[in-house]
């Protein structure tokens, strides 16, 4: 999906315009993987724009740089005014957030640590990423052990591992893959958390399966416990998936989206659960609940 550039990036600090924000070839992040990411997103509501959730992004952010050993030269109100302060100079209505923090240029080597730390802020406009209903395979690729690869942190290294197993779904005719950890459990897919229905009962797995811990992911746990939906975190086999009454995926850049089948077996629609949440999410992330009012910062006028 092309990329709809706006008008300034956020760098360091300062506005500059989308073209010059720029990095050296040589900096460690893009040769070692060094730097965290976030994705938040920007909804119009009807008292004008708002950040969904920011400040539980913004606290990720400083947990996953934490983890790799990034220190973070800005407060966390710091990036929470540049946050807003992009989203209107740019003047969005609804947008994605980018935010990333990284290992720039200084000396090259594995341990380079005397790299200087950079951080961008970006926003654009960006539609829901799954469309609404997908076909998921799973894929060969099995996801990073956390053991090994700290998958609790949002980082930018160990995401070859969903760009290899994206490729191999797209390739094979599919819209996602849903990847399985090395003792064969259900983990997450390429950039979205998974839940299953059945019995009435949501199902996702724990993030001791080498699944991120996702807003969005926390955000349907909450809306799904105030409907009064069980709500459990736990361990899933590919059976499970197979035998769902309903599946769906979640994230910030795709929403919630229904699985429509899985390694061709086939689920159907969005079934009745899946349907109440996307309509309790939509009026969440837009204003529309005051229950979840709390969850929104306003990024300027409408």
């Amino acid at each position: 999906m092309a990329l709809r550039e706006a008008e300034a990036i956020w760098m360091d600090g300062a506005l500059v315009p989308w073209g010059e924000a720029r990095v050296h070839v040589l900096s460690h992040a893009l040769h070692y993987g060094t730097a965290v990411l976030e994705g938040t997103r920007t909804h119009d509501t009807p008292d004008g724009p708002a950040v969904f959730r920011l400040d539980a992004h913004l606290d990720r952010l400083y947990r996953s740089a934490r983890i790799i050993g990034l220190d973070i030269p800005y407060a966390p109100a710091e990036l929470r005014a540049a946050t807003l302060e992009t989203v209107a100079a740019n003047g969005h209505s609804s947008c994605y957030i980018r935010h990333l923090v990284h290992r720039g240029y200084g000396e090259m080597g594995v341990a380079a640590r005397g790299c200087p730390v950079t951080v961008s802020i970006a926003t654009w406009e960006w539609e829901a990423l799954l469309g609404e209903g997908v076909r998921l395979m799973t894929s060969s690729w099995r996801r990073n052990d956390p053991a090994v690869v700290p998958t609790s942190a949002k980082a930018t290294g160990p995401y070859l591992n969903s760009v290899l197993a994206k490729a191999e779904a797209l390739d094979a005719g599919f819209d996602e893959a849903v990847l399985l950890n090395a003792a064969g459990y259900v983990s997450e897919c390429t950039a979205a958390n998974v839940f299953t229905v059945r019995d009435g009962v949501l199902s996702t797995p724990p993030s001791s399966a080498g699944a991120l811990e996702g807003i969005t992911q926390d955000t349907v746990e909450r809306l799904g416990a105030d409907l009064g939906l069980p709500v459990l975190r736990r361990d899933l086999l590919r059976a499970d998936l197979y035998t769902a009454d309903e599946m769906f995926l979640c994230g910030t850049a795709a929403g919630i989206v229904p699985v429509r089948s899985v390694d061709n077996r086939e689920l159907g629609g969005p079934g009745p659960v899946t349907a109440k949440l996307i309509d309790v999410y939509d009026a969440a992330v837009h204003g529309r609940d005051d229950r979840y009012r709390h969850w929104l910062t306003p990024a300027g006028p409408r």
